[in-house]
């Protein structure tokens, strides 16, 4: 009998456990470590935030749907892995802290054959003062900051409609902030929902950004196909901010945030301010705080993870010049290089580089977007660290055959605004691979045949099927897993 221990239930964990219980015997054990009790499907946070969708409409509880798999659901949190075990227990195992009532604080050693770090990121609010729900901005990065946000997103609507004028910033809320996509879409449902309301006359809207160019998005922007043209992603996401009257900042790394005030540092090294009424900015992501520890209870965190808590895996993280990397660099197996039968898939692994150019201020200070690794990615990932696991434990030995780089890996992404059947539309854009390949595509960097951007109401219709479909195969229903990542 073999043992998968996985740590977090978000797009890739969730993938993981799913096609682990799927190809492996119930001889076998598959056991799921989560703090949430619940899965959220984090695209449609979106539309809780500007009240199209309820909490419970975005999300589901785990327990029923791991019990009818027969997956072994532990609502805890992982604190330290011992690789090695250590002195009472010979086997490799991770130390967990229940949160769930009736077990809340207790500890436990749960034992794995393999393990699959999937964490996700911590929300790290705290690298900005003054950022987040509990403080100055908002986010949309869970349900419930989501639907705090709706809350006081309709402050200032009533404010509006009352003939007062509203100030809103939405964009990134640290110089190296990551998922510029949640936030783009989230300032085109606002824009969307104020014009609705004939209100635009009594809204600024700012985008503020630390890309170099809009349309960077963390992959270092792209040219598509469009109506026939090849295009840029920066002319594509401009004139979307254009057509909803949206003013921009770029080049900004938010460095302070106070009441009704953003303070940002621009790559030519100046500090300026940006006052608003309403505010919801992307923190910047990190690990999870897990730490490692072999069998005489020293501490070797630095061997498993990078300095920024995500988990180093098959990548080559040897310092380069930029221009110096390759996509050959990026890992395709996901495994740690020190423990074969450790894995970490979707945010949770570690980036080599960055995929945007990384610019500093005249300061010093680091301004540019870090990859994003969300969505269809983590989805890829997960499944794929979940078929290497499966096959190892048939074979009896740890085998990795099948592979999933980001640099050759394609991604889709839908920026959609409004909600309803003919009340809405969207900006639908492809890229492949994510990682440019210049020495096979050594014009674009990606291939332009798969490699297409589009707005339009077909695009909004998608977004609403994908909502549905993938909610549908997270609770593993009939066929979920006939549908793709």
């Amino acid at each position: 009998m073999a043992r998968v221990v996985v740590l977090g239930a978000g797009i890739s964990g969730h993938t993981a456990v799913m096609v682990l219980r799927k190809k492996l015997n119930k001889k076998h054990e598959v056991i799921m470590v989560s703090p949430n009790s619940n899965y959220q499907w984090i695209p449609s946070n979106i539309w809780v935030g500007i009240g199209q969708m309820k909490p419970k409409q975005v999300m589901f509880p785990l327990a029923p749907v791991y019990k009818r798999k027969g997956v072994i659901f532990k609502q805890a949190l992982a604190k330290t892995i011992f690789p090695d075990g250590d002195g009472a227990m010979t086997n490799p195992f991770v130390e967990v802290e229940y949160v769930a009532e009736g077990k809340k604080g207790q500890t436990e050693k749960v034992g794995y054959d393999y393990l699959i770090n999937a964490t996700g990121p911590k929300l790290n609010f705290a690298a900005t003062e003054g950022l987040g729900p509990d403080k100055f901005t908002n986010s949309v990065c869970t349900y419930h900051h989501a639907e705090k946000s709706w809350k006081n997103l309709q402050v200032s609507l009533d404010k509006m409609a009352n003939g007062e004028k509203q100030r809103f910033v939405i964009g990134t809320g640290h110089p190296m902030a990551t998922c510029q996509g949640a936030a783009f879409e989230y300032i085109l449902n606002v824009a969307f929902e104020i014009n609705k309301r004939k209100l635009m006359d009594k809204a600024e809207i700012t985008w503020i950004t630390n890309e170099y160019e809009v349309g960077d998005f963390g992959m270092g922007g792209a040219f598509i196909k469009k109506g026939g043209y090849v295009t840029s992603t920066k002319i594509f996401t401009e004139s979307i901010l254009a057509e909803y009257g949206i003013k921009w900042i770029k080049r900004a790394g938010v460095k302070k945030v106070e009441d009704g005030k953003i303070h940002y540092e621009t790559l030519d090294g100046n500090e300026k301010t940006i006052e608003f009424d309403f505010s919801m900015l992307i923190p910047a992501f990190a690990g999870v705080g897990i730490t490692a520890k072999n069998k005489a209870g020293e501490d070797i965190t630095s061997q498993l993870f990078a300095p920024n808590g995500l988990m180093k895996v098959d990548a080559d993280y040897t310092p380069k010049d930029f221009n110096d990397w390759s996509v050959d660099d990026w890992p395709t197996t996901y495994q740690s290089p020190v423990y074969e039968n450790v894995f970490a898939s979707g945010i949770a692994f570690a980036p080599p580089h960055s995929i945007s150019k990384p610019f500093k201020s005249k300061n010093g200070t680091p301004i540019f977007p870090t990859p994003p690794r969300t969505g269809m990615p983590s989805g890829v990932i997960g499944k794929v660290v979940a078929l290497n696991v499966a096959e190892s434990i048939k074979k009896g030995k740890v085998s990795v055959e099948h592979k999933a780089s980001m640099g050759r890996m394609g991604a889709a992404c839908i920026v959609s605004s409004g909600y309803g059947i003919w009340d809405g539309m969207a900006a639908t854009m492809t890229v492949y691979p994510v990682v440019p390949d210049f020495e096979k595509y050594p014009e674009w960097g990606r291939d332009l045949k798969y490699t297409v951007g589009e707005p339009g109401l077909a695009g909004h219709w998608m977004k609403l099927f994908m909502h549905y479909l993938f909610l549908y195969k997270a609770k593993a229903k009939l066929g979920w897993s006939m549908i793709p990542e």
